[in-house]
């Protein structure tokens, strides 16, 4: 049998298409098919033999996997590539090509020999997993965005910078450029925060955010999210750049062209009563935003809206429980010869009140009384607690001239009560003489108050000490302690909020305090010296719990004339007497 016959007859018979094309030929046109290309690809011989093979490619074809092709027939090489190609009856199907050169004698391409297999099944199976991977890795990249806007806005304790950490997030992950702005009780804008996710646009960005909010109060797609009912969906839609000079600055409408114009995405921030505010996202393309970032979106602005609100509901709440707080201490009176100033800083974890206090009074005999104490609590049983106790010892301190008597008739009084929180108290007698001063003092559970001599050492008041009020013995002893104090020392008393925290215990923590209290120059005012040891001692954002500080000293020659009042924010009270 004749071996070209015997190859002749194995390509007829196989399930494999072949195909042969003539290179010499203008637009390498096929010379022959064999039956298994029709079975494929529904054209029979007569239907392609004289035509170039991209006869196959349809709508659907790649161009880049066409001109792949092309290329290598063009310049001799092998190609092996999977094309979407089409039937003669229209179907699509993934078809599995390999063009290899066939060589004359010369060492010429004569021709071209196709091999063809349908892969649908195979790719489609592929597109599938592709699709579903997509669809994950979208899903987690949604749950990650809003766990990162959460987690951020969860942190802040102030509401405008809340708004700033939503769009500061938000805008560079889903769109060209965008903004968040919330409406204050009677529906006005009230923080507005413009990004570009192009740094090369910040300054557009700004521009927008700093010259007013008429392109805001005139939008009717504002309008209609700030009034939406729940349920409402955002959709996109191209923005309507004509009608933007009737409702815009010059100088907004030049931000508003720079950072790019083309569809935009108002999502409202939906709180638990009322629409709080927008999230404005703006593509530079019309079609922008595909449906993984309008779904994205509008799960955000429900977390989001809850999120702010949340905010702006502990911040009322804490506003409204340091003004009681406040109302429950006391205005420092004038002490002729004492520099006095106090602080207190509410924990940042509660919007609640406390227990932490401080009293200075001045009593019939020309002394001085001063007292820190602390209620254990952060609620309003706590405060009332603290109210009560301030005022039993105002009234024992008035007739007991010895400090440790005071405690234990007030202790007898809140076991008569009873008070059921436990409290703590240091109190303090200050009797001026004309070179210096003596002090009596004694302490309830109550960390020992410190004393900075000039030159920078520092004494603690250890003595005097008995168990909190409440749960003395009453048969215990009741001696107070007693020191000398000279001119241009400084008496400071404190909570333990000042100096016990998690990563440090109450020892290491009054070390450290009396390191700082040490470290201060010997002429600072009572008002300096408060607000350096607070800025030392309270490190950071979050507060763990209240802290009071009172500090007195003597006036003397070198003592400083300027009223500083130091840091101080929103969860401080600090006030003073010189």
């Amino acid at each position: 049998m004749n071996i070209d016959d015997l190859q002749g007859r194995a390509l007829q018979a196989s399930d494999v298409a072949f195909t042969i094309s003539d290179a010499t030929a203008p637009d390498n046109p096929l010379i022959w098919v064999n039956p298994a290309f029709t079975a494929l690809t529904g054209y029979a011989p007569e239907h392609v033999i004289g035509r170039n093979c991209r006869l196959l490619q349809g709508p659907g074809t790649d161009p880049r996997t066409s001109a792949e092709l092309h290329d290598a027939v063009a310049t001799g090489t092998t190609v092996a590539t999977v094309v979407l190609n089409y039937r003669r009856d229209g179907t699509p199907f993934w078809n599995q090509v390999v063009i290899s050169p066939v060589l004359g004698r010369d060492g010429t391409i004569t021709h071209h020999v196709g091999v063809q297999a349908d892969v649908t099944a195979r790719v489609e199976a592929g597109l599938a997993r592709d699709t579903a991977l997509a669809s994950e890795r979208q899903a987690t990249a949604r749950l990650d965005l809003l766990a990162r806007v959460t987690d951020e806005m969860v942190g802040h304790l102030d509401y405008a910078a809340a708004v700033v950490s939503l769009a500061d997030i938000a805008v560079p992950a889903l769109a060209t450029w965008g903004y968040v702005a919330v409406t204050d009780d009677r529906g006005r804008f009230e923080h507005v925060h413009v990004v570009a996710s192009d740094h090369a646009h910040a300054a557009a960005a700004a521009d927008l955010e700093s010259h007013g909010v008429e392109w805001l109060r005139k939008s009717p797609r504002m309008a209609e999210a700030l009034a939406s009912p729940p349920g409402f969906v955002p959709v996109p839609y191209a923005i309507d750049v004509a009608s933007l000079p009737t409702r815009s600055t010059s100088t907004q409408l030049q931000a508003l062209h720079e950072l790019g114009l083309g569809s935009a995405l108002v999502v409202p921030l939906r709180a638990r009563d009322r629409v709080i505010g927008v999230m404005c996202l703006v593509h530079g393309e019309v079609d922008g935003f595909d449906s993984e970032a309008v779904v994205t979106a509008a799960h955000l602005g429900r977390r989001a809206g809850l999120a702010l609100d949340n905010v702006r509901l502990f911040l009322a709440a804490r506003d409204a429980a340091l003004t009681l707080q406040h109302s429950l201490l006391p205005d420092i009176p004038d002490v002729p010869g004492l520099d006095i100033s106090a602080a207190y800083i509410a924990s940042t974890r509660l919007a609640e009140v406390g227990g932490d206090w401080f009293d200075v009074l001045h009593l019939p005999d020309g002394s001085v009384g001063l007292a820190v104490g602390d209620v254990v609590g952060h609620d309003m049983h706590a405060a009332a607690a603290m109210g009560q106790i301030r005022s039993l010892l105002r009234s024992t301190a008035w007739d007991c001239t010895e400090p440790a008597d005071a405690l234990a008739r007030v202790d007898a009084m809140v076991r008569g009560i009873p008070i059921p929180d436990l409290a703590t108290c240091a109190y303090v007698r200050w009797e001026a003489a004309e070179a210096s001063a003596s002090l009596t003092y004694a302490r309830a559970g109550h960390p020992p108050p410190l004393i900075r001599l000039p030159g920078g050492e520092v004494r603690s008041l250890d003595d005097a000490v008995t168990t909190p009020l409440g749960i003395q013995d009453p048969h215990g002893p009741t001696t107070s302690g007693k020191v000398a104090i000279p001119a241009g020392a400084t008496l400071v008393l404190y909570t333990d909020g000042l100096i016990e925290r998690r990563d440090r215990g109450l020892r290491d923590g009054i070390g450290a305090l009396v390191a700082t209290l040490s470290a201060l120059p010997d002429d600072l005012d009572a008002t300096t010296t408060r607000d350096a040891l607070v800025d030392a001692m309270l490190v950071g954002d979050r507060q763990e719990d209240d802290v009071c500080v009172l500090v007195v000293r003597a006036h003397h020659a070198s003592s400083s004339s300027r009223a500083v009042s130091g840091p101080s924010g929103p969860r401080s009270i600090r006030s003073s007497s010189r």
